[in-house]
């Protein structure tokens, strides 16, 4: 049966983070200068990956993409949350939530799959120099990318064909500022026992399984690295620092999320927080202000915004 045979509920409540109306002054412009600066930081990315040639490698495309990627894991919930703040009754539609949830969880899986190829490129690039250009040519880029989006579109699919098909037939106050699987399912008039395993299995298994992944990789490298040549340690791990504080940042509150047992707490919508404005808007700052080439790139497009001022 599709959602209207099942469902009664037509829109759901969100509690959002407080009532206190200074707490909310003060998370609006927090929440608003973060976003902002999130989405001018990887679009800045995008811009220097695409305008600059020393920037046409393997590795910046693929930054560029999870750059792209960042922008939309903030722009889907952060401007209804936002927004939403000094609203007294908030709501969003049920086919909205639903919306919501779909492809916030398909950049999600995007994301990290992303992560992986990311790692796979750092792989080559220093275990394997001198194959690097014959291995990450441009069609195995296209190939990551795709494989990446394939996963991201599937594990969300897979999630929503249960959850649609709950009967919804009361509740429908959600606490948090957003919609997402874990407390969504909740709202069910039924035993959501299934679905909520449902999810640990998918999404608490994607999250812990991909950092798991990541995280041996890079030990991996540094290990291999440190056997060739010691001298080369310090360099490996400076070049990995900024892929280690990104995977860190986005993980842990994913695997608190997901991977916990149901269920849910109060500090889950907190913890959200760092996935959806925080990362985001950190994520540049990480891979700009440690990259020697994206600070040259970053200074030659203020020189010319500089130069293009002058003539007027």
């Amino acid at each position: 049966m599709g959602v209207g045979n099942h469902s009664v509920v037509s829109e759901i409540v969100l509690v959002g983070l407080t009532s206190s109306l200074e707490m909310q002054l003060v998370l609006f412009l927090v929440f608003s200068v973060f976003y902002l600066m999130g989405i001018l930081g990887n679009l800045s990315i995008v811009v220097m990956v695409i305008s600059d040639s020393h920037l046409h490698s393997p590795m910046y495309f693929l930054l560029a993409n999870l750059s792209f990627i960042d922008m939309w894991v903030s722009s889907i919930p952060a401007p209804k949350m936002i927004s939403d703040l000094f609203k007294e009754r908030k709501v969003i539609s049920f086919q909205g939530c639903i919306a919501q949830m779909f492809f916030l969880h398909v950049i999600g899986g995007t994301e990290m799959v992303l992560l992986i190829a990311m790692a796979f490129d750092r792989y080559v690039a220093i275990c394997r120099p001198l194959h690097y250009l014959t291995i990450m040519k441009f069609r195995t880029c296209i190939l990551l990318l795709v494989t990446a989006w394939t996963i991201g579109i599937i594990h969300s699919l897979i999630q929503l064909v249960f959850v649609v098909n709950l009967p919804f037939c009361g509740p429908n106050e959600v606490d948090s500022f957003y919609c997402d699987l874990p407390r969504f399912i909740r709202l069910a008039c039924t035993d959501t026992y299934r679905s909520e395993l449902m999810v640990i299995a998918n999404s608490g298994f994607m999250s812990l399984g991909t950092f798991f992944i990541l995280i041996s990789s890079y030990i991996f490298i540094l290990v291999t690295v440190w056997k060739h040549s010691s001298g080369g340690l310090s360099k490996a791990l400076s070049t990995l620092s900024a892929h280690i504080t990104v995977v860190v940042l986005f993980f842990g509150p994913c695997i608190f999320v997901y991977s916990w047992p149901f269920p849910t707490v109060p500090v889950d919508k907190f913890l959200a927080i760092f996935d959806v404005i925080i990362t985001p808007f950190l994520n540049p700052a990480v891979y700009t202000f440690r990259n020697k080439e994206m600070k040259v790139a970053m200074r030659k497009i203020f020189s010319h915004v500089l130069s293009f001022r002058k003539l007027f």
